[in-house]
């Protein structure tokens, strides 16, 4: 009898999350929970697929006051046991600005984290670790930002480029931060600079960007077949906060240039970047703003490597704080995820302005400590993460593309 409840119940469950996460006018099917290979007091979960289509996970692990940088990729249908990075007592761990790592798909990897330089809350450097037997074992760190200032350094975005790495940050060494200010206490600017690395680790090229940004968004980087892109929350001196697009054109890169004019005036940075993804010379970027008070998500789409791009198209439901991803389908079309308050949400979106309509994806929280949920591709399926903050660790989700 107890085994005949059991099945019952089973099968309410199953029906009740087909009714709630499959619709056919998705283009999803049905979404699925995916074992973690995070323990508990995990965190700052990051995915990325390389470009044989291997999925790998990262996240930040706290034991005591020690934290351990994780990975783990996905074979087949199983997380490989999780391999320590890196660990530290003097890390800077934060909700928003977390880790990441890049793999080439011939066993060369990348991965970073933020180190303490002194005791103000904002004094931190990049660290960047290499590996090149598939994560096994990993080089010594260097310092990705060489300035040797007491300042603001993160937000990273790493892609791989060739036969190298290229890397952006946000750099704070022309904004010695006044000690309990915060991110907007700055004699001078943050402005973001951009790097290639080599396989082995060392600076091929280092350069500055843009001399004044948003102080504390994530950046993001694509490669176009006209070469790198970095995409950016940008900071005027009206304290308009728009995204800014730089491009790297026959070893030069471009002047800043705004992708699309929200005119969000706000005095103080709203953490919240955006992501961008490319196939050949076709580009998607994705972000929140909040111009009049009113949150909105959007994409825009560009067929030349982001010289010009299409008009935007929101996405969002009406109540979203934001925390965007974006993965291409193909060369016109994307899915783009976000939240709407403590909702993660998922639509398609095709550059000729045709969008289907949004599923959930999980109910998570809007608190800092939920994070911002990550999304890759891993050949016709979608891989999610994020960080649970009521119990403490990461969880997973997968979709079938239909």
């Amino acid at each position: 009898m107890k085994k005949l409840v059991s099945v019952l119940v089973l099968l309410v469950v199953i029906i009740s999350c087909n009714e709630n996460n499959s619709d056919t006018k998705t283009g999803f099917a049905d979404i699925k929970e995916l074992v973690s290979p995070a323990a508990d007091s995990c965190a700052e979960p990051f995915l990325f697929t390389d470009r044989n289509g291997l999925v790998y996970l990262s996240w930040i692990e706290k034991v005591g006051k020690e934290s351990k940088l994780k990975f783990s990729s996905l074979e087949k249908e199983n997380w490989t046991a999780p391999v320590t990075i890196a660990s530290g007592n003097d890390w800077f761990v934060n909700w928003a600005d977390y880790p990441a790592l890049a793999a080439d798909g011939n066993g060369n990897m990348i991965a970073h984290y933020l180190q303490k330089s002194d005791t103000g809350k904002f004094t931190y450097d990049v660290k960047y670790v290499m590996s090149s037997d598939k994560g096994t074992t990993w080089s010594k760190s260097k310092f990705l930002n060489e300035d040797e200032k007491e300042a603001e350094h993160g937000f990273v975005s790493i892609s791989p480029y060739g036969e190298n790495y290229i890397l952006s940050w946000l750099d704070g060494r022309n904004a010695a931060a006044v000690e309990g200010a915060g991110h907007e206490g700055h004699h001078g600017e943050m402005t973001i600079r951009g790097a290639v690395l080599k396989k082995d680790g060392t600076k091929e090229n280092e350069w500055e960007l843009d001399n004044k940004v948003c102080d504390c968004c994530q950046t993001s980087s694509a490669i176009t077949d006209n070469g790198p892109v970095v995409v950016y929350r940008d900071r005027s001196d009206e304290e308009i906060r728009d995204m800014s697009i730089v491009r790297f054109v026959n070893g030069n890169w471009t002047a800043p240039k705004t992708i699309f004019a929200d005119n969000w005036k706000i005095a103080g940075c709203p953490v919240n970047g955006p992501r961008a993804a490319a196939i050949g010379n076709n580009l998607a970027i994705t972000w929140f703003s909040m111009k009049d008070n009113t949150g909105e998500v959007k994409i825009i789409f560009s067929e030349d490597g982001g010289a010009t791009f299409n008009k935007p198209i929101r996405v969002d439901e009406g109540n979203t704080i934001g925390r965007v991803a974006v993965v291409m389908l193909d060369k016109s079309t994307a899915a783009v995820c976000w939240m709407d308050g403590a909702e993660i949400k998922l639509t398609k979106v095709n550059a000729d302005g045709k969008k289907e309509k949004p599923v959930l994806i999980a109910s998570s929280s809007d608190a800092r400590s939920s994070g911002f949920p990550q999304m890759t591709k891993n050949g016709d399926r979608l891989i999610f993460a994020w960080t649970d903050n009521k119990a403490n660790t990461i969880k997973l989700s997968g979709m079938d593309l239909k």
